[in-house]
């Protein structure tokens, strides 16, 4: 363990119970003196007295790492920029690892300003308010909900695993739907369609698209499950007082969605194999029946108190760099202030279809991560029918990596692999990036070395622009 200064979450979890220091010192078996000192940071603290607090108050001890000051520091510095107060990483980082509750309300303030900025635009026009699906705010509040979950939401976790652990693994389809039949009176059936589930309570049916595959069909049963059989856990935790009345709909589907892929892929038993297979997503996807993409949105799930799996960071985007999914149980974290990074293998995997893509990657802070990428394709097939093409990518800190296949054949000590990418140009501090799109924010232009500001383009169109 390296030296950690956690003074002052020390003295809030203090103040929070109503210790005197000196109380604090005796149930810790330390002297008043040593306890003042580390929560002045003059003296770090340390695994024994961890340890002591974790036996006396029963304490996650999380709350005294920091894995989370990464993505804090991040969000810390978009939300600065985003006012035009630019701060220098040493400032962010002060703030995030001794005020983290401060920080972490000075991002929740500038998200609410974006939310009423995104609905004053709606109102006004600006956006299209057309048709009856979510706004982008809406979207947006429930990524945050995962987000600070960690993508882990014990209650339906636990009730879905229950549900699976009776069913055998890769083959659940005949078994949910036969939960369905005998506790719910419904039959399942088929028709062709672009529509992937229809429920009909009055008629008692559920009827399935054609082109689902075994695993997708069985997904799509224990979402409906989840909303038969944890409909009154999904309300409650969809109106708690963190999550805007908005995005309380939107949040009732992830909800029911996360159930389903804990019931089909159940917490232990997923977990179990995750470890057995060194963490190979196609080999644990044909073991669970599932695709690429449903193995590592499960995977980043794998945060159990007492049975973690690796901490994984989980995106998908398209072509055009649009993030349509985003979930974290790690310290991962890109801005979500312009795009992401070019340099992220994530991009590649288009070029490579049915490839998966390994790099990797440091941020600007010097964390380094490996990220596994591939392309993968959604659609009913036939010619001419429309298909989603994606890019989906799973990546954990290097200091887990030798826990996945793979890393097998890459030297994760060697600095010179690791490729430099950033959180997005405006919020990227790397000032002599060759793929730079525009300076960062708060920085003025004039600021900006002028090979950098030109650095994205090449070739004649380069040159001309270097002329003006």
């Amino acid at each position: 363990m390296s030296k950690t200064y956690m003074g002052v979450r020390l003295r809030r979890l203090r103040e929070e119970r109503g210790l005197t220091q000196a109380a604090l010192a005796r149930t810790l078996e330390i002297s008043p003196s040593y306890l003042n000192q580390i929560e002045q940071n003059i003296r770090p603290l340390t695994v024994p007295v961890l340890l002591r607090l974790n036996a006396c108050f029963g304490l996650d001890v999380q709350l005294f790492s920091d894995a989370d000051e990464a993505r804090l520091i991040t969000d810390l510095r978009a939300a600065l920029a985003d006012q035009g107060t630019p701060a220098s990483v040493a400032e962010v980082r002060e703030l995030a690892s001794n005020m983290p509750e401060v920080a972490r309300t000075i991002i929740a303030m500038q998200r609410r300003l974006r939310e009423t900025s995104g609905r004053a635009e709606l109102l006004a026009g600006r956006l299209s308010a057309s048709g009856t699906g979510s706004s982008p705010a809406a979207f947006e509040a429930v990524r945050d909900w995962f987000y600070e979950r960690r993508n882990h939401v014990t209650e339906l976790d636990e009730a879905a695993e229950a549900v699976g652990e009776a069913l055998p693994a890769g083959r659940m389809l005949s078994g949910l739907a036969r939960r369905l039949a005998d506790l719910h009176g419904l039959h399942v059936t088929e028709q062709p369609g672009q529509v992937l589930r229809r429920y009909d309570p009055d008629g008692g049916v559920i009827t399935l698209a054609t082109h689902l595959s075994q695993g997708q069909r069985a997904f799509q049963l224990a979402t409906q499950l989840a909303f038969l059989e944890e409909n009154d856990v999904i309300s409650k935790i969809s109106a708690a007082e963190d999550v805007p009345p908005e995005a309380r709909d939107l949040l009732k589907i992830g909800l029911a969605n996360y159930y389903a892929g804990a019931l089909i892929m159940p917490y232990r038993r997923f977990l179990a194999s995750a470890e057995e297979l060194h963490y190979d997503i196609e080999l644990i996807g044909t073991r669970f029946g599932v695709g690429f993409e449903t193995t590592c949105h499960r995977l980043s799930t794998l945060q159990r108190p007492g049975a973690r799996g690796v901490p994984f960071f989980f995106i998908r985007v398209d072509r055009a760099g649009n993030i349509s999914k985003r979930q974290s149980a790690t310290d991962f974290h890109f801005s979500r202030i312009g795009g992401s990074c070019p340099l992220w293998n994530v991009y590649d995997a288009f070029a490579r279809p049915g490839e998966v893509l390994r790099q990797v990657a440091q941020m600007p802070d010097g964390r380094s991560y490996l990220w596994i990428a591939r392309e993968v394709s959604q659609g009913s097939g036939g010619w001419g029918a429309p298909q989603k093409t994606f890019a989906v990518a799973l990546g954990c800190d290097l200091a887990h990596a030798d826990r996945l296949v793979y890393a097998r054949g890459l030297d994760l000590r060697n600095p010179d692999i690791a490729t430099l990418i950033g959180p997005g140009c405006k919020v990227c501090e790397r000032p002599g990036c060759p793929q730079r799109a525009f300076p960062t924010l708060g920085v003025p232009l004039s600021a900006t070395p002028l090979m950098t500001r030109f650095a994205p383009y090449s070739g004649e169109a380069g040159r001309n622009i270097s002329q003006l």
